[in-house]
């Protein structure tokens, strides 16, 4: 992908997750939205305009070229080995946790049972799985993005399936800070893809401000859950009482 494109990707992901629509763009722009969105099809972005559209996004051009450096070594997905090898052993996974949540090797020392060893060990295993990149004082890098993706019916989805999720819906959400909704539907085309869209939205703010609270102590912060799931289903029961046609 040439770096024009990998700008105009870039871009369009900031407005989306900004809820900046053409339209919008354009009229800040003092363009029409078709010319808007010629632009982002031609990809001609001129320098001049690609520093009004960093405004609008309230960010400085070195910070945009920042981001598209940054997204260009994050891991998206991890290989089946790596999956395998996260879930086979539960401090690594743990600590695998961690550093996506940019706990610092004396937080995850301070707050688990795992000794400064331990920890440095399992820190240069996720080197070596090219998740981190280790670095002196007992330091890193992260390597994985904050929104990667399970291999579909991989190891870590198979684990999330069968305990991760078991575990979380077991409790009775009454704390100030829960919130549980579920609620079955007939939808149209239309209106599933609405949702689908917004649920993407959703899962990408929750990843942005995750990763902007990155810099705060985890004394400042809260490890929560976030569970986001639609599908087509309905009530094995109700199925039964279906008229077969």
């Amino acid at each position: 992908m040439s770096q024009v494109k990998q700008i105009t990707v870039l871009i369009k992901s900031l407005l989306k997750q900004q809820n900046i629509t053409y339209a919008v763009l354009a009229e800040e722009l003092g363009m029409s939205e078709a010319n808007v969105k010629r632009m982002f099809a031609k990809q001609a972005l001129s320098l001049q305009r690609l520093e009004s559209i960093c405004q609008i996004l309230q960010l400085s051009m070195s910070e945009l070229f920042m981001l598209l450096e940054r997204n260009k070594v994050l891991v998206s997905t991890l290989s089946h080995e790596q999956e395998q090898q996260l879930v086979s052993d539960k401090k690594l996974l743990l600590v695998a946790v961690c550093v996506r949540d940019a706990w610092s090797f004396s937080e995850i020392v301070e707050h688990y049972a795992i000794t400064e060893h331990q920890c440095l060990q399992l820190m240069a295993r996720l080197d070596k799985l090219k998740m981190i990149e280790l670095l002196p004082g007992n330091k890193y890098r992260l390597l994985i993005a904050q929104d990667f993706k399970w291999l579909p019916n991989g190891p870590l989805e198979r684990y999330v399936s069968h305990f991760v999720i078991k575990d979380f819906l077991a409790a009775n959400f009454k704390e100030p800070q829960s919130y549980r909704f579920y609620m079955p539907g007939t939808y149209s085309a239309a209106s599933i893809e609405s949702l689908q869209r917004k649920l993407e939205d959703l899962t990408r703010e929750a990843a942005q401000l995750n990763q902007q609270d990155a810099s705060l102590s985890v004394d400042k912060r809260q490890r929560m859950g976030l569970l986001v799931a639609m599908r087509p289903w309905e009530l094995e029961e109700f199925q039964k009482l279906r008229v077969k046609r």
